[in-house]
């Protein structure tokens, strides 16, 4: 059962044209800078790890329902509108999310928030309005687990290279 719906949320992930590379290529974006060297198969493995979680799970079935029940305008009013608009102060999409971003600690949450506000990559394309799709839940989701994969690596490096209070030897 377990495989059956972590499967499912990569096939639908692929339906509205999220890939494991485009989430990659974000977790990539969050830790270029602070991980060296970063492999392709220790990222992929983070989202893997991720992905399989049954609230992941739950969050992306949930949302990405919702975004394709708007696109069809089958929501009641006002929650149709605001889901066209992609309402500012909508805010249950970001909600969804912090089950996500929470998983490896706090680092995730500002994971999330600075590539939420930043929109590198398949985020750009996913909040482009001019495609026609309705991706109000998607991009957060999307964002969340590339953050929490990000995430799980970060907690995954056991060298410090920097003079912190855990590398002294007082």
């Amino acid at each position: 059962m377990t495989e059956h719906f972590y499967q499912h949320t990569i096939e639908l992930l692929n339906e509205r044209g999220v890939t494991l590379k485009d989430i990659e290529d974000l977790v990539y974006y969050l830790q270029k800078d602070y991980i060296h060297p970063l492999t392709h198969e220790a990222m992929q493995e983070s989202i893997t790890k991720v992905l399989q979680k049954r609230e992941v799970q739950n969050s992306i079935i949930t949302g990405i329902e919702l975004d394709k029940l708007a696109e069809k305008k089958q929501l009641s009013e006002p929650l149709q509108s605001i889901m066209e608009n992609d309402e500012p102060l909508y805010g249950c999409d970001e909600v969804l999310t912090f089950s996500i971003t929470n998983l490896y600690g706090s680092i995730g949450f500002t994971n999330y928030g600075y590539i939420d506000k930043t929109k590198p990559g398949i985020l750009k394309w996913l909040n482009d309005k001019s495609t026609g799709k309705i991706n109000v839940f998607l991009d957060d989701l999307v964002g969340a687990v590339a953050a929490a994969a990000a995430s799980r690596l970060a907690h995954t490096q056991t060298s410090l290279k920097d003079d912190s209070i855990y590398s002294r030897k007082d």
